[in-house]
């Protein structure tokens, strides 16, 4: 793995489609990323297999997409209003921002090789407190009546609609609710590349249990639920480990919590891709104080209500892209050839294109069937068509993007009806019959 994945993975997605700066013809716009063609495909793919462990599997999740703007009581019950602020410092000589907590994870601007603080041209200001979230106003008129703010978590639209969806489903506890959707945070030092970024997208599921039931059992039940999750994607078991949070570092409202982290290499390291919190009764009971209407459930068969414990999925779509990304990532020698491969090796469900189609040469009708061949297959999966360039050069562009299968048609295909079928990791071939090729595809992606 080299030092400067990440540097290089900029580079590749922007020239092959994944990742664009947003508004980069005005200069871009500040840690806000636009996915592209093969970038979109390989996020929702993400997301469609993210959803279909949590939801289509399972008869115990209902799925749920609450809206953006919610009524700002829902910020000041949640405590996002009074406290989700990060301490920030100004320097007088550089006039750089950085979060007072992590100044030894910073580099001054002027001095690389120093931390903010740590040479004598730095003048730091004293910490003040910044609220991350973005503030906006609905309707005609900009007053305080009017305020609203963009969502910095996708949790708090689950727990208002806590009893719509218990109650039109008919679930009873133990049962979750889960989402996929667009967070904003304003951040103060937002950086490498999509990992901290002002708008993202969090995958998140609350399942809520009886606190009378013995809760700490489904807390681990999920612990083990998610890691499984993220080695089943393809991350690497040994790049993967639990964070226990300290007392330090728990929530107030918290009983218990971990991170997953994943080991991005480089100066990163193990960072935080999906956190599994138990939140006990917390935002239930919030909001039914500042609603003023109860968030009880029923329990018929014993004649009780009661305020649900919640144990809290939460993962981050583009930080387990980006960690996907880097997985994948490899630099290799290809025996037999001077010249090596940039490869990603993605796990074949997770890929934008699942097979590039090559006619070998253009004559002898070997455009015309691989064109037939790309269009009888398109509607079943992503394909690439590709007649550009030498074989060799185009197994290389697909191997970049993390196609796992290319199809060549050759002259034996049009003799004998069979197509070259290779492999992208192994760089094994095998020879199929047309009339095959979508189930030997539709079988390995699988």
């Amino acid at each position: 793995m080299p030092a400067d994945v990440l540097e290089k993975l900029v580079s590749l997605c922007k020239r092959r489609g994944y990742i664009f700066q947003s508004s980069e013809i005005y200069g871009g716009a500040g840690a806000v990323w636009d996915y592209g063609p093969l970038g979109v495909e390989f996020k929702r793919n993400l997301k469609d297999r993210w959803w279909h462990a949590m939801v289509r599997s399972r008869d115990d999740i209902e799925g749920l997409d609450a809206a953006i703007l919610m009524h700002p009581r829902v910020w000041e019950a949640s405590g996002h209003v009074a406290v989700f602020n990060d301490p920030l410092v100004d320097c007088k000589a550089c006039k750089a921002r950085f979060r007072a907590d992590q100044l030894m994870d910073s580099q001054c601007p002027r001095k690389p090789s120093k931390h903010p603080g740590e040479h004598n041209e730095c003048q730091l200001t004293e910490p003040r407190q910044f609220n991350l979230m973005f503030k906006t106003y609905i309707g005609p008129v900009e007053d305080s009546a009017s305020i609203a703010y963009l969502r910095p978590e996708t949790a708090q639209g689950i727990y208002v609609n806590f009893l719509n969806v218990q109650q039109s489903t008919r679930q009873k506890i133990p049962f979750g609710i889960a989402q996929i959707g667009k967070a904003f945070r304003n951040e103060i030092t937002p950086g490498n590349f999509i990992f901290r970024t002002r708008e993202f997208e969090q995958m998140e599921m609350q399942f809520f249990v009886d606190p009378q039931d013995d809760h700490m059992k489904w807390f681990e039940y999920w612990k083990q639920q998610r890691m499984e999750w993220h080695q089943s994607l393809g991350l690497e078991a040994d790049r993967l480990k639990f964070h226990q949070h300290t007392p330090q570092e728990l929530a107030h409202y918290a009983r218990a919590g971990f991170d997953v982290h994943f080991d991005f290499g480089g100066t990163l390291g193990f960072q935080e891709i999906e956190g599994v919190h138990h939140r006990g009764d917390y935002d239930l009971s919030r909001h039914q104080e500042y609603s003023s209407k109860k968030l009880e459930y029923f329990d018929q068969p014993n004649n009780r209500r009661f305020v649900p414990y919640v144990i809290e999925t939460s993962v981050g779509c583009d930080r387990t892209a980006l960690a996907l990304l880097v997985n994948a990532y490899r630099e290799e020698e290809v025996p037999g050839e001077q010249e090596g491969r940039v490869v990603l090796r993605l796990h074949p469900a997770l890929a934008p294109v699942k097979a590039g189609i090559f006619p070998l040469v253009k004559k002898d009708g070997m455009p015309e069937i691989a064109e037939k061949l790309a269009n009888e297959l398109r509607p079943h999966f992503p394909v690439f068509y590709d007649e550009s360039g030498a074989i060799g050069r185009r197994y290389r562009r697909q191997d970049e993007v993390g196609t796992p299968f290319c199809i060549t048609v050759d002259g034996e295909t049009v003799s004998a009806g069979t197509v070259t079928i290779r492999d992208r990791d192994s760089l094994a071939q095998v020879r199929v019959p047309l009339t095959q090729v979508r189930d030997h595809i539709d079988k390995l992606v699988r």
